[in-house]
């Protein structure tokens, strides 16, 4: 069928509506529209929001298939309710030229569980030298206008400004991976009375902060947009409410993890909780809730980091940092953030969807649920609650740092374009 109706759902938390899809558009929203013709799904006060959207996720592919995929990472994205995400470009060859986003883009069209625009790298081969192809990859088909080193920092100040200069010509951001190299060198886990008890270099929070205070200085000088990958800190929170105070072109994302996880779970040396930046204390924790409910955050990304069994299943000094987390995340901003009172439904669309898809310019993603907007869309079931077990993850990798906890919320359908890519929980 080309018209699906979904009766009763509450729009971005609303009161109970219809919402008809009508091929790839919304063609109607209200109170008892007609059923003829459509296939009906019966939403029962689920939540319906517009499809999320992640401005940062690793599909590793091409070079590190065995972690994940272009096809893997989107049904996992599909699975937590995404229809577009934002592929970071450390992957081998780096997505450093048009050639490889390309190969990217086509991968996402091939596929079709979500959208999946290419991030360009900033710097040739992320080592921070020399700038990459930024002019011809924005011009490439895959239109890229969001350049990120993540991973790496861009660390030279020059370099840093040069980039900040050249997409400001076309409208593009600099996502910067902020952490400052020698203040980091050996560093394991946060800085802090953790790390001194259990022996592990520490990661100061002075190491990011550095970097943010610096580029958004550049960023003023040049007049150009700065976006803060993964902040961590209280203090990183300060130095961005107070660059956005003075009018400077900078957004910043936090991941799920650091809305909910504390240093403290290293005590466990499971490597699950290795990450980059590191998991930090619950002052830092509170003050990154409280920053993404008053803006100051502009968003939530996952940084979903997909790693093999044998590159986490090690010793901790060994193991490589990151967590998957396209599948939870709108579990923990539920857990975090909804049940907390300090967002409503609204906000999470905001924050993980409208948001990102303005900053990234993803066409089509991070509208209105209206008449006439295209049919991305994600229905939730706020009431559940279950225990997650990445067993049954879509994604390639199970390095989540959630296993066994329970989570509020679960992701019953996603529509790209109106076509149903997760129905009931399943995928299409």
């Amino acid at each position: 069928m080309s018209k699906t109706l979904i009766r009763g759902a509450k729009v971005l938390g609303g009161e109970p509506q219809d919402v008809l899809i009508d091929g790839t558009v919304i063609e109607a929203v209200g109170s008892g529209l007609p059923t003829e013709g459509a296939e009906v799904v019966e939403a029962d006060g689920k939540v319906l929001l517009p499809g999320l959207v992640d401005l940062h996720t690793h599909l590793r592919e091409p070079g590190r298939e065995d972690s994940e995929t272009v096809l893997t990472g989107t049904r996992a994205a599909a699975s937590g309710g995404y229809t577009s995400v934002f592929a970071m470009a450390n992957t081998f060859p780096v997505a450093d030229t048009a050639g490889v986003v390309e190969q990217v883009w086509r991968l996402g069209q091939q596929y079709g569980y979500c959208d999946v625009q290419p991030i360009g790298a900033v710097t040739v081969g992320l080592e921070g030298a020399k700038l990459a192809e930024l002019g011809a990859m924005y011009e490439s088909a895959a239109g890229v206008t969001v350049f990120s080193d993540d991973g790496k920092c861009v660390h030279d100040a020059q370099i840093m400004r040069r980039a900040l200069e050249y997409v400001k010509a076309f409208g593009g951001v600099i996502a910067q991976h902020a952490q400052e190299p020698r203040l980091t060198e050996g560093a394991e886990m946060n800085e802090g009375v953790v790390s001194a008890e259990l022996g592990l270099g520490g990661w100061p929070a002075v190491a990011e902060e550095s970097i943010i205070a610096r580029d958004v200085l550049l960023a003023e000088h040049v007049g150009s947009r700065v976006h803060i990958c993964h902040l961590s800190t209280a203090g990183s929170v300060e130095i961005v409410r107070w660059a956005k105070s003075r009018g400077i072109q900078v957004t910043a994302e936090v991941t799920p993890h650091h809305l909910l996880l504390t240093d403290e779970l290293v005590r466990t040396y499971n490597p699950v909780y290795k990450v980059n930046p590191p998991l930090r204390t619950e002052r830092d924790v509170m003050a990154l809730r409280e920053a993404l409910a008053d803006g100051t955050i502009d968003i939530v990304a996952t940084d979903h980091a997909p790693h093999p069994h044998e590159d986490k299943d090690c010793e901790w000094a060994a193991a490589a940092m990151g967590m998957v987390g396209l599948e939870t995340a709108l579990s923990v901003v539920q857990e975090t953030m909804v049940d907390t009172g300090l967002l409503d439904w609204a906000g999470v669309a905001d924050r993980m969807s409208f948001t990102p898809a303005r900053i990234g310019r993803a066409t089509g993603h991070g509208r209105p649920v209206s008449a006439g907007e295209p049919a991305n869309l994600t229905l939730v079931d706020t009431a559940y609650r279950g225990r997650v077990d990445p067993a049954g993850f879509a994604s390639r990798s199970r390095n989540t740092p959630y296993e066994g906890r329970e989570l509020p919320g679960r992701v019953t359908h996603t529509w790209l374009r109106g076509k149903a890519t997760l129905v009931d929980g399943k995928l299409t």
